[in-house]
């Protein structure tokens, strides 16, 4: 059983795999799935896209970044065949993972993918899409978010907002409370004049 930083490891090194112009073994180029492999290398336009991976706790969030053209924005179809490409990516990683370590990698798709466009001209727009997937055999790892943390957030929020009872609403009315119970009075705070509020 591998341990979670040799797994940690693995992924970081299968991902490395994957740069632009990686050969394999016999000296073909690397089949991802990504766009830059479509066509001749010099006599067709290059386009650029990539990916990268971040870890999250027990979930691995596999990163796509590419220029892509307008008309394929609108085409109807262009966030299925980003999680297309996403889900390629996630396959070369586990083929990857296999070669590099000797063992299986279990990769668990969760959710669907986040997309960002962003337009570089009025032909082209630059793309970022992101999917997490939760990764097998990461028992001794807490997840991210839990419901604990959560809560703390939100008690330590709400105390925030007890205390700026200064802010105006433009309906009328203040936020908050004027006085809060975890208040504490500034150092600054010489005398009653201080503590009344300046318009």
């Amino acid at each position: 059983m591998a341990t979670t930083l040799e797994i940690i490891r693995g992924i970081s090194q299968a991902a490395a795999n994957g740069y632009d112009g990686a050969l394999d073994d016999n000296g073909d180029p690397i089949q991802i799935g990504l766009k830059r492999e479509e066509g001749h290398a010099i006599k067709d336009s290059r386009v650029m896209d990539g990916f990268s991976v971040k870890f999250h706790g027990d979930i691995l969030k596999v990163c796509y970044h590419g220029e892509v053209k307008l008309k394929e924005v609108y085409a109807g179809d262009f966030e299925d065949s980003i999680a297309q490409t996403i889900g390629e990516i996630a396959k070369f990683l586990k083929k990857e993972y296999k070669k590099v370590t000797g063992n299986t990698l279990t990769l668990t798709k969760v959710g669907d993918p986040d997309l960002i466009v962003q337009e570089t001209s009025r032909v082209r727009v630059w793309v970022q899409a992101n999917c997490d997937y939760k990764i097998g055999g990461l028992s001794d790892v807490e997840p991210v978010c839990d419901e604990a943390g959560e809560e703390k957030l939100d008690s330590a929020v709400r105390k925030w907002l007890g205390t700026n009872g200064n802010i105006k609403r433009s309906s009328g009315g203040t936020y908050g409370k004027d006085k809060h119970s975890g208040a504490k009075t500034p150092k600054n705070v010489s005398g009653k004049r201080d503590l009344e509020p300046r318009s």
